[in-house]
């Protein structure tokens, strides 16, 4: 997000209390959303609920078309509508809500260092598997993906969105990668988190932050397979 366009939510953000009947859009929970999403899904509400902010999870069969940025989850505050973690949080903290105030400058810096980390790697290894493993997009994918729609429609998206996810993973240079090599570098990201962490509760001295609840999450729901290692929590 650029800076104008943060300087942009946060005015209209800050102009308005939090309603009682903000809403979460997400896809079906029971027979669509995939891994990736539950997880960005779960850090939201996570967030959300620590931030003591009420919310309603709404599932849609076409929430990733009705989200502004073709990404989910996304939140619909009064005529605000806000997709993806990122600007989900940006949107909360204009409005005076946030988990990292008690840190400092140094420790603001290593929060976004690492949550940037969870995010390209191990949201990066989730797609990854999901679409670019040919047996998990055939058998569990696709499926899944495609499940609220009939034919062809259902064979037409779920084909459309594997061939965005690997365009993606060829722009970023993870077309030629393995599993092994994919496990590989989820085991060395859980590792540094783990690291990071040692014997703590939290990542940053006794504060519950935005970073704990990324981690936390895609800890839930990253499928690491023989490399699987546990972030202490």
């Amino acid at each position: 997000m650029s800076l104008a366009a943060e300087a942009f939510v946060s005015q209209i953000a800050a102009a308005e209390p939090w309603p009682e009947n903000a809403a979460l859009y997400q896809p079906l929970k029971d027979d669509q959303i995939l891994l990736s999403d539950h997880a960005s899904s779960l850090a939201v509400q996570a967030y959300l609920r620590m931030c003591n902010l009420p919310v309603q999870v709404a599932c849609r069969a076409n929430a990733e078309y009705m989200s502004p940025s073709g990404k989910v989850p996304f939140i619909h505050i009064g005529n605000q509508v806000v997709s993806e973690l990122g600007p989900i949080v940006q949107f909360i903290k204009a409005k005076g809500h946030s988990l990292s105030d008690g840190l400092g400058e140094v420790q603001k810096a290593e929060m976004k260092a690492y949550m940037e980390l969870v995010n390209n790697m191990l949201l990066t290894a989730e797609l990854y598997i999901q679409w670019c493993d040919e047996n998990t997009a055939k058998e569990i994918t696709r499926p899944r993906f495609s499940s609220p729609y009939t034919w062809p429609l259902n064979h037409v998206l779920a084909y459309q969105k594997q061939w965005e996810v690997r365009r993606k993973m060829k722009a970023i240079g993870w077309a030629g990668k393995t599993l092994d090599q994919v496990y590989e570098d989820v085991s060395q990201c859980c590792q540094a988190l783990s690291q990071r962490l040692g014997t703590q509760p939290y990542f940053f001295n006794k504060h519950f932050s935005c970073s704990k609840f990324i981690v936390d999450a895609y800890g839930v729901t990253t499928p690491v397979g023989r490399s699987s290692q546990k972030v202490n929590s």
